[in-house]
Parts: C-alpha cells; structure tokens; sequence
C-alpha cells in the first residue's frame, strides 16, 4: 500500500489532483485509515497510468471514467488502442513540425486542412448508401452532391474539418459549456448548409460514429488533436439532449 504522497511522488500527478479524482469516483483509493489518509494498493496505481495515459491522449475525465467503468472495458485492448492513437498523434506532431520549418522558410503561407482524400471520401459515401441509402437524409445528400464539381467537395469537406478544428480548441472546457455548445451546434448547421437537413436525431447518431469508427475518429483528431472525437461525440450528445 502507498499513502497519496507516496503516489503523488511516483506519477507526478499533485495530491490535490488525486483528491480531486478520489472526489469524482475517478480513483478511489484501495482503503483509508481510521486517520482519514488514503492508502493505494498495486490495482489502483495501475488504474492512475491508465487514466495518465488517457489524459496524454486529450481525453476529458468525464469520458475516461466512463471508460474505464465500463462494463466490458478490457485494459490490454485499451493498451493497444492507446498505442495505436500515440502513434496518431506522433505523424500528428511530425506533420505541425514539417509545417512549422515549412513556415520559417516561407515555403508554406497557407494552412490546408487536407485530411479527407477522394479515396476515403468515396469509401464512405459507399457506406452510407448501405446504411441510409432509404432515408431522406441520404437521398437530400445525394441530389445536393450531384451539381458540384470535385474542387467544390473538397472545399466543402475541408470546412467541415475546420468546424472540428476549432472545436478541438475547446477541449480544455466543460462539454456543456457556452463555447463548446455553439461550436457544436455550427457543426449541426454546417452538415444543414452543405449536405443534408441535420436533425438532431440524425446528429446524435453522427455524434456517436464519430468516436466509435476509426476512420472518421482519425481523421476529426488528426485536425483538432487527440481526443477531439471523442470530445465531440460527448459535446454532441450533451447538445442532443
């Protein structure tokens, strides 16, 4: 057992930090002395890595409670996607730095939000016909698309990056507040303007996939950093609500 210095000391995380995820339910220590002190045994140090690791990567602690209390939360899977996103976030870092030095030589004055390529784009229109091809939504998608040329696409689609740009900004804040919710509510008219009629049942389920498919989590972090899919999936819900 080791008391919360002894803890504060090994992962350089503040005792008030660790008073504050004791508070939360975020990690609780294995047991407290009649004197009041709390006492982490080997699980619970384990657990404080995890959530560290889950911090590194940009997650809100809200998000990686639910994580990490669910039911069916298995920690080597969570080891590998962790690996899987640090090494995101690596090509991440190289791409700012290769654009940074891109900068300082002028080669470069413009930031393109190239995240989506005609490949990928192609990949999930063909998805979403098999999964909405019926619905209004897809069908409104696919008549607004049809007069557009490929320049006007990207366009389009680069923009919808930069709504998810400027909300991964916000991380740092409550999901329900004022900043985040207006972010995500132009997300909302964003898709209204240039795809399809957004509502909020279609946007809740938008929400969802953009945490839960790699592909679109991928690329939403690849623009706004890690852990902005998941922010925004959670900033969605709580808007949907």
């Amino acid at each position: 057992m080791r008391t919360v210095h002894q803890v504060s000391e090994l992962s350089g995380v503040s005792v008030r930090t660790l008073h504050h995820y004791d508070k939360i339910g975020l990690l609780k220590p294995s047991a407290v002395t009649r004197s009041g002190y709390r006492l982490y045994d080997d699980a619970a140090v384990a657990r404080l890595q995890t959530i560290l690791l889950y911090r590194e990567l940009a997650f809100p602690l809200k998000t990686i409670l639910q994580i990490l209390d669910s039911p069916g939360f298995d920690p080597n899977e969570a080891l590998r996607q962790q690996s899987k996103m640090l090494m995101l976030q690596k090509e991440h870092l190289e791409q700012l730095i290769t654009l940074v030095e891109n900068l300082i030589q002028q080669e470069e004055s413009v930031m393109d939000f190239n995240a989506f390529d005609q490949s990928k784009l192609e990949e999930y229109r063909k998805e979403a016909k098999e999964r909405w091809g019926n619905t209004n939504a897809y069908r409104e998608n696919e008549s607004w698309q049809a007069g557009k040329s490929g320049a006007q696409q990207k366009t389009e689609a680069d923009g919808m990056m930069q709504q998810f740009a400027k909300l991964g900004r916000l991380k740092d804040l409550p999901v329900q507040s004022e900043p985040v919710q207006k972010a995500v509510a132009a997300i909302q008219q964003y898709i209204t303007d240039y795809f399809y009629t957004c509502t909020k049942e279609i946007f809740a389920g938008l929400g969802q996939m953009y945490a839960a498919d790699e592909r679109f989590s991928t690329n939403i972090d690849a623009v706004g950093g890690p852990g902005t899919a998941a922010f925004a999936s959670e900033a969605i819900a709580y808007y949907c609500r």
